[in-house]
């Protein structure tokens, strides 16, 4: 069975978007980017909302606007992944993508089932809570960047209960950022 795993960057008093969804201060270094790279190779199939299927399709034309070779590479393992969009106004999806047609715990399921190895990714706050709520992440994976925001959309959003995590990784890149890796407890 693929694990469900919830990355992505954080500002150290916990939000992932800044007012105005700002997320500017998120982009990663060189180094963090290879270590973003590497990570994909694991993700057997990533869910998102409009929002971030929306900006990641930068991607699908990667060779016709980037010549840096990491985000060439990221393009060549990104495009190929098997992506669910969550979206109330959207009505079709480019790429190795499609809608979603059920809920998120039966879209998680019919996932986790397929044969092979990786990760079922999911991006951004929204989603990831409605996948919290029902209790469906086995990994989160935290980038806490050295800022503090004050306000804006929540890493976390409130949920009834509480999950046990264990610390099962965790490393410091040049920029300070420092990437926590838990997995869920059950």
């Amino acid at each position: 069975m693929l694990r469900v795993v919830y990355s992505m960057g954080v500002s150290v008093d916990g939000f992932i978007a800044g007012p105005g969804d700002d997320i500017g201060w998120t982009a990663p270094d060189a180094e963090q980017f290879r270590f973003h790279v590497e990570q994909t190779r694991e993700i057997a199939a990533h869910l998102c909302g409009r929002g971030l299927y929306e900006a990641m399709l930068v991607w699908e034309t990667a060779e016709e606007t980037m010549s840096d070779a990491t985000e060439l590479e990221f393009a060549r393992i990104w495009r190929p992944i098997p992506k669910v969009v969550f979206s109330r106004t959207l009505t079709s999806v480019a790429g190795n993508a499609r809608l979603a047609t059920d809920d998120i715990t039966t879209e998680i399921d019919r996932l986790r089932d397929q044969p092979g190895e990786g990760v079922v990714a999911i991006g951004g706050a929204h989603l990831a809570a409605a996948a919290i709520a029902e209790d469906l992440i086995d990994e989160y994976r935290l980038f806490v960047n050295p800022i503090v925001l004050g306000g804006g959309t929540p890493y976390f959003t409130p949920f009834a209960g509480y999950r046990d995590l264990r610390l099962i990784e965790s490393q410091t890149f040049n920029t300070h950022v420092v990437y926590l890796r838990y997995q869920r407890i059950r």
